[in-house]
């Protein structure tokens, strides 16, 4: 497995270290998905330590909230070329090396249906992430390449953290809103994911699936 950062070599060394530990085998491959060449160099590293690539994940994400009043250009830009574009770039790169039954999971957003205020820009990255899905998964399918969604709900991570929502009352709202009483967990959605793909999921293309505990 290749474990995608940006920035943070850290972090992808410790998810190293967790899948090692675990029996598996992974490398950390630094690269920025909103550059078509650095999104070919994350792929090509993949094939060319493990000799082949069968799943694609599309995690790389950021967000930001702003008001309408407070949009901009720059706030609009960066959230698109790594949501959306990066998506795109990585894909394009990635299926060159797919054969048939590989799987594509790209992550989305249970906000595309929750319409939180203050997230217009965000949100319209994820809803530009479901479309894209609907016509990979129509467009890839004639060479049996699997194409789904996995939308989250609110789930506790370092970036909450970091963008101080964790223990916010925007936390405790969202928290509120969700039938199952309480925020999601990074294994919570890897157990779908991990589901989308394995061949148990080999009649599922097209799908998008809201792992939010609850929140419609």
């Amino acid at each position: 497995m290749v474990v995608n950062y940006a920035s943070s070599r850290a972090g992808a060394d410790t998810v190293v270290a967790a899948i090692t530990s675990a029996g598996g085998r992974a490398i950390a491959v630094q690269g920025d998905v909103s550059k078509a060449s650095e999104a070919q160099g994350v792929i090509e590293a993949a094939v060319r330590e493990f000799g082949r690539l069968d799943v694609l994940v599309n995690n790389s994400g950021i967000y930001e909230f702003a008001a309408i009043e407070e949009v901009t250009e720059e706030h609009y830009r960066r959230q698109f070329d790594v949501n959306v574009l990066g998506i795109l770039l990585s894909t394009q790169a990635a299926v060159k090396h797919l054969g048939e039954g590989a799987s594509i999971v790209n992550i989305s957003s249970a906000i595309t249906h929750v319409h939180t205020p203050a997230a217009a820009v965000y949100a319209g990255t994820k809803g530009a992430v479901n479309a894209i899905s609907g016509v990979l998964a129509n467009e890839l399918a004639p060479r049996k390449i699997r194409v789904n969604v996995v939308s989250p709900g609110y789930v506790v991570t370092e970036g909450t953290h970091t963008a101080g929502i964790s223990g916010s009352e925007m936390e405790a709202g969202m928290v509120a809103q969700t039938p199952l009483g309480r925020a999601g967990h990074p294994d919570d959605i890897a157990g779908v994911v991990t589901f989308l793909a394995s061949d148990d999921a080999r009649w599922l293309t097209g799908e998008n699936i809201t792992a939010s505990g609850g929140i419609r």
